[in-house]
């Protein structure tokens, strides 16, 4: 299991209600992915920044999902280049459930 840690610079002043317009714009196409087990969106509106924490079955998918072509939608859509952090997951804390997963 990977986790991925995408971050970019939005433009000042972006505001939640924008923040959700601008995912919106590329939340669905991640629905019938395969590779990814889970993703969710954050922004930090007081530094003006977001991005994504991305939950991959594989390096190997992080990569391929996350070349070239995202990185520059991702520039083209929010304005700045992503920056990209990759780290293998050891275990899941789910309190839900009432279990540890290691990896």
């Amino acid at each position: 299991m990977i986790v991925e840690i995408v971050t970019f610079d939005l433009p000042p002043g972006t505001g939640r209600a924008e923040a959700m317009t601008l995912y919106r714009q590329s939340a669905g196409k991640w629905l019938m992915n395969s590779d990814l087990v889970g993703k969710y969106y954050f922004l930090d509106e007081d530094r003006s920044v977001g991005g994504g924490v991305y939950l991959w079955r594989s390096r190997k998918a992080a990569a391929h999902w996350h070349g070239e072509a995202y990185r520059k939608m991702v520039a083209s859509l929010y304005g700045s280049a992503p920056r990209i952090e990759i780290f293998d997951a050891l275990i899941r804390v789910d309190p839900v459930a009432g279990q540890l997963k290691e990896f």
